[in-house]
């Protein structure tokens, strides 16, 4: 296990007792290699452990009875996962699933050992900051799914991640909660408006100041 990598990505374990710090890492974790595409929780599920992801990402995600999903936040390297917390602070089960999205490496830290760390006020002031962050952003998620229009969705999702997305069609439409096929159609209207070229499992961002427009809210003719 790095125990410097671990710190350095999670320096409020730095502000606990070593001695309480190395023997939760030693007898109540265990260090994990997964593939991209594992599922790590699911939904109604109880919680196995509380994951401390070093490398890679976890798409945490509400799913629906009809198989589509949507996703609510990922946890990358010194995030903690919400969904994870509350189901060890609320004794229930799990409220979403998680998936990680590339190879991954994580401790999973055992509920006895979560219990032991969140007794210290460090460890839980870290926690509670965390659940205002995501509350905020999932205030946000629940604004848009609720106020703007798809397509204005789906621009800013295809923004700030450089001229060249590799991503399916599926992909985008899992992160907008939506279907693939009205992914594929919004798609189909940008490329026609001159503003990204489709590939297989590639978009390039021709004009990003007409989709910044269109995430902004303002009709722009196609």
């Amino acid at each position: 296990m790095n125990t410097a990598l671990l710190l350095s990505l999670y320096p409020v374990l730095g502000e606990l007792p070593a001695s309480e710090r190395d023997d939760v890492l030693a007898r109540q974790a265990q260090l994990a290699t997964v593939p991209a595409g594992a599922l790590l929780f699911d939904e109604g599920a109880p919680c196995r452990g509380f994951p401390l992801v070093l490398s890679g990402a976890v798409r945490v995600a509400r799913g629906a009875p009809n198989g589509r999903s949507l996703e609510l936040y990922r946890v990358t390297p010194g995030e903690l996962c919400v969904v994870s917390t509350s189901c060890l602070f609320g004794q229930r089960p799990m409220a979403a699933h998680g998936e990680t999205t590339e190879p991954t490496e994580l401790i999973l830290l055992a509920p006895a050992g979560f219990e032991r760390w969140a007794a210290f006020d460090p460890f839980r002031r870290f926690i509670f900051g965390l659940f205002a962050d995501r509350l905020a952003d999932l205030m946000a998620l629940a604004e848009a799914v609720a106020f703007q229009r798809l397509d204005q969705r789906l621009a800013a999702a295809l923004l700030g991640h450089g001229a060249t997305l590799k991503l399916t069609h599926q992909a985008l439409a899992d992160e907008l909660g939506t279907a693939r096929e009205i992914v594929t159609r919004l798609l189909k209207r940008f490329e026609t408006a001159g503003w990204v070229s489709l590939g297989r499992e590639r978009i390039e961002l021709l004009d990003a100041a007409a989709l910044r427009t269109v995430a902004a809210g303002v009709a722009v003719a196609m």
